[in-house]
């Protein structure tokens, strides 16, 4: 039996707030399994590395024996989280809600347990719920409180539209921590004021109220936004192995770190180690994120695509070899010579000439490995590789 102090030494690792350690050590100390929960709106069908923070702690407490439950927010998506925004955020429909939790459904089970996870969706108590009900929750809070939350507060000042039902969310999610009774909450920092609205629900209800347990959001390639499919410093869980691969070689060797504390299973003492010995110069840190790319490629596909995935990483970056697998991209060269920033345009390969011809100025794109910096460069009609950055080959072949 691990001990409570134990126990929450391992939950501390990488967390960025714990309202509070003294009330979650005091619940440890009862010997009993606590209710740890986590809500995720269903608003996105794929998870990437970002999101897989929360669900790492929530694996950690499954570990230690805790019961877990993932609580997928069927019902709040359909609101729309506010958190952060400083908009009305669009809410989705039934259909997309539930196409995008059954994506949901499927991943998780990548790193929980599905024997020990209890999955449940906010609908099953919410859908029961009638006018005056909801009138009878709204009351618990108030309008003052309301605007203590950054984001209100600014929206306010600065007269951009606030819908009341924005006010219902957080009021909604803190009641869900009513439903379920939990004993600690996982969220993101940036849903402090949500997961207290929880506490001081349950206060309200005359349950003891749960401990918090805040995550950083997680920096995406970049080392400086936050991992954001919309930025493009993601890192998909259902993304082909080489492209993980190659992802993950690209981060900074300071990012690689902070990856490890909060995406590896390595242990807490294992992690001290390492990062003392890429400290201390006596670990390497190239072959450190060569061990954690196989580490989470291996979760999300197997042992033998994380192999492959390296081997053709070696070959290509470090032999200047090619992958296995180049796609084909047919064109048609309806003239002798063809200006290179239009053939990528037509092909799909850049969004726009502006965009190739910015890459070409970057260095950024490679024709039969030759580096090509005249933004005026033109193809005959013929066979080509084309290299676009580092990991994305194409054959261009005469249509």
């Amino acid at each position: 039996m691990i001990s409570a102090e134990k126990q929450l030494e391992i939950i501390k690792r990488g967390v960025a707030e714990i309202i509070s350690e003294e009330e979650l050590l005091e619940r440890l100390r009862e010997g009993r399994p606590l209710r740890v929960k986590a809500g995720f709106d269903p608003t996105a069908p794929d998870i990437h590395l970002g999101h897989t923070v929360l669900i790492e702690k929530m694996r950690q407490f499954q570990e230690l024996g805790h019961e877990v439950i993932f609580l997928i927010g069927d019902f709040t998506g359909m609101i729309g989280d506010p958190s952060g925004k400083n908009e009305t955020r669009p809410p989705l429909t039934r259909e997309e809600v539930l196409e995008n939790a059954s994506t949901y459904k499927e991943q998780i089970f990548k790193i929980l347990d599905p024997e020990k996870t209890r999955i449940e969706f906010n609908s099953r108590w919410f859908s029961k719920m009638n006018a005056e009900d909801i009138i009878r929750l709204a009351s618990r809070y108030t309008v003052a409180r309301m605007l203590e939350r950054e984001d209100f507060k600014q929206r306010f000042q600065s007269q951009t539209p606030i819908s009341i039902h924005e006010f219902l969310y957080p009021l909604i999610q803190g009641y869900d921590s009513v439903v379920l009774e939990a004993d600690v909450e996982l969220g993101g920092t940036d849903q402090r004021f949500n997961l207290i609205v929880g506490r001081e629900l349950q206060k309200e209800y005359g349950q003891r109220p749960q401990c918090l347990v805040m995550m950083p959001l997680l920096e995406g390639l970049d080392g400086v936004k936050k991992m954001s499919k919309s930025l493009g410093n993601y890192i998909g869980i259902t993304e082909p192995p080489k492209e993980m691969f190659g992802k993950i070689m690209s981060i900074s060797d300071e990012l690689m770190i902070r990856y490890y504390e909060l995406l590896s299973h390595i242990s807490l003492e294992e992690f001290m180690e390492l990062k003392r010995g890429i400290e201390e110069g006596t670990v390497h840190p190239k072959k450190a994120k060569e061990a954690l790319a196989m580490e989470i490629i291996e979760r999300f596909w197997s042992k033998e695509d994380a192999l492959k995935a390296k081997e053709e990483f070696e070959r290509v970056f470090k032999q200047k070899g090619l992958p296995d697998e180049i796609p084909e991209i047919r064109y048609h060269f309806d003239s002798q010579e063809v200006w290179l920033p239009q053939i990528l345009k037509e092909t799909g390969l850049c969004k726009s000439t502006g965009e190739a011809m910015r890459l070409i100025k970057q260095g950024g794109i490679r024709v039969d490995d030759e580096r090509i910096s005249d933004t005026q460069f033109k193809l005959s009609s013929g066979e080509y590789i084309i290299r676009i950055g580092k990991r994305r080959f194409y054959r261009l072949i005469p249509a």
